[in-house]
């Protein structure tokens, strides 16, 4: 009889095979709230590595950490209209506490550009305050109708980044640096990600923004996921909340703000653009472990080598975990590794220790082969390297092979339907077909210049639409 497999093939339902992976690999579990997840170890791991080298990146940017609180009075959203108004049906607002119902309802922040504008007018007063740089490290919720774990959720967590300035130009080039110097350079350096960078439209720009920069990513089955947004706010909320400051001619002036975000919706990318039938392939620059040492029997002197193996690739600057449970049959502790996507497994036996060799199993690229353990210490991170570069090449690749130019609106559906995306020249779309593309669940992702590069406005010349079906 054929075994089993572990997983749904992707082929046959890629919603359930996401979700056998996100279950078996042990990344999550549904909360008890509908909507809420809870981030098991293995899945929290990879979050840990993401938020430790993004809060670098961000910190090189001159942004400091800080943290606001969790619930909002309800009046600070009616400060910005269009603001509230793109997030009033995702608010889940506070009535009443300690028995007793609240003067003022509290709303439980869907994100925080209201309360951290109530503090900035209070901390700018001169030109001497500005720039003025701030991140948090939160969890925000937003009542999600169609949860699915990581992807939609309607508590999630991520960062959030706030600044003013001066100058129009200066918050507009500093939205643009966290666009591509932090989000794109990390998604594509540490997760491999091939990501498109691009604009937002009118219609699906952030709420309350006057320019929203995103980064598309081409997932297993064709549709787009958005992995990242840094939005130019202009000077909507500073006047809303009448942040302003003493210029050096002396005259009050309104600030320039941004915003931008990137969320846990980021492991959902990791197991749909590089995971395959065998479960999770995660990068080498993630990993929270690069390699695993297996013993494969309960032999003392295959256990000492192990473990001295571990310790050497350890001294050689390898994430690396030792996994000495003989008790648990080898091959089914095999499978779980290849399930989490660890990218390299050195498996010694009695046999492979007679040898003086090691079986090196990489994960991303597949095969098998023997090496002798001497070799392992300067061999492997080559090898690590060697597959990191592979994925964001297939990842790549998948983009490019099934992105088709269109010069039709019905060309785009029938592209963006049949798992692909679709590149229309935006002067032939234009709102209308952007409507139209709606109707059969389509949406522009971006807008790019002819050679993919990031347009400086909604209708520069020869700008061209992203089209795409998306989570």
């Amino acid at each position: 009889m054929a075994k089993t497999p572990v997983l749904t093939p992707q082929a046959e339902d890629f919603p359930r095979w996401y979700q056998d992976i996100v279950n078996k690999a042990e990344l999550a579990d549904n909360g008890p709230v509908r909507g809420t997840m809870v981030i098991r170890p293995y899945g929290y791991g990879l979050w840990e590595r993401m938020q430790q080298d993004m809060d670098a990146r961000i910190k090189e940017t001159g942004t400091q950490n800080a943290y606001f609180p969790l619930l909002i009075p309800q009046s600070y959203l009616h400060k910005e209209a269009e603001h509230v108004e793109g997030f009033a049906p995702e608010l889940a607002v506070v009535t009443h506490g300690g028995g007793k119902e609240l003067e003022e309802p509290a709303v439980v922040r869907p994100t925080s550009e209201m309360i951290i504008n109530e503090y900035f007018a209070k901390w700018v007063q001169s030109y001497r305050d500005l720039p003025l740089l701030i991140n948090q490290w939160a969890n925000v919720v937003r009542w999600e109708l169609r949860p699915r774990l990581f992807l939609r959720t309607t508590e999630f967590l991520w960062q959030e980044g706030h600044t003013a300035h001066a100058t129009y130009e200066e918050a507009r080039d500093f939205a643009a640096r966290i666009h591509r110097h932090v989000y794109a350079d990390f998604m594509r350096d540490v997760l491999a990600m091939d990501v498109v960078l691009g604009r937002k439209t009118a219609q699906e720009r952030f709420a309350g923004a006057i320019n929203t920069l995103t980064l598309e990513g081409m997932m297993g089955d064709g549709k787009a996921l958005q992995m990242g947004t840094s939005h130019e706010l202009g000077q909507n909320f500073a006047r809303a909340f009448h942040t302003q400051y003493l210029s050096k001619e002396g005259k009050q002036e309104l600030v320039w703000q941004t915003s931008w975000g990137s969320t846990t919706r980021m492991i959902g990318a990791l197991v749909m653009m590089h995971g395959d039938d065998n479960g999770l392939r995660i990068p080498p620059r993630l990993a929270p472990t690069q390699v695993v040492v297996l013993a494969i029997k309960g032999d003392d002197a295959v256990l000492a080598k192990v473990h001295e193996i571990g310790d050497a690739l350890k001294a050689a600057g390898i994430r690396v975990h030792v996994d000495d449970r003989t008790d648990t049959p080898f091959g089914r502790r095999a499978v779980d590794w290849e399930l989490k996507g660890v990218p390299v497994r050195v498996e010694i036996g009695p046999r492979d220790l007679e040898n003086g060799t090691a079986m090196l199993a990489r994960r991303i690229p597949g095969g098998k082969e023997p090496v002798a353990v001497e070799a392992l210490a300067a061999l492997l991170p080559t090898v690590l390297e060697e597959d990191q570069a592979l994925l964001l090449k297939q990842a790549r690749e998948r983009r490019e092979s099934r992105t088709t130019d269109v010069t039709t609106v019905d060309e785009a559906v029938e592209a963006a339907t049949s798992g692909g995306w679709a590149r229309i020249p935006w002067a032939t779309l234009g709102e209308a077909g952007e409507a139209e593309l709606a109707e059969h669940s389509v949406s522009v992702r971006c807008l790019v210049t002819e050679d993919g590069a990031v347009p400086d406005a909604d209708d520069a010349t020869g700008n061209v639409a992203v089209v795409a079906r998306a989570y």
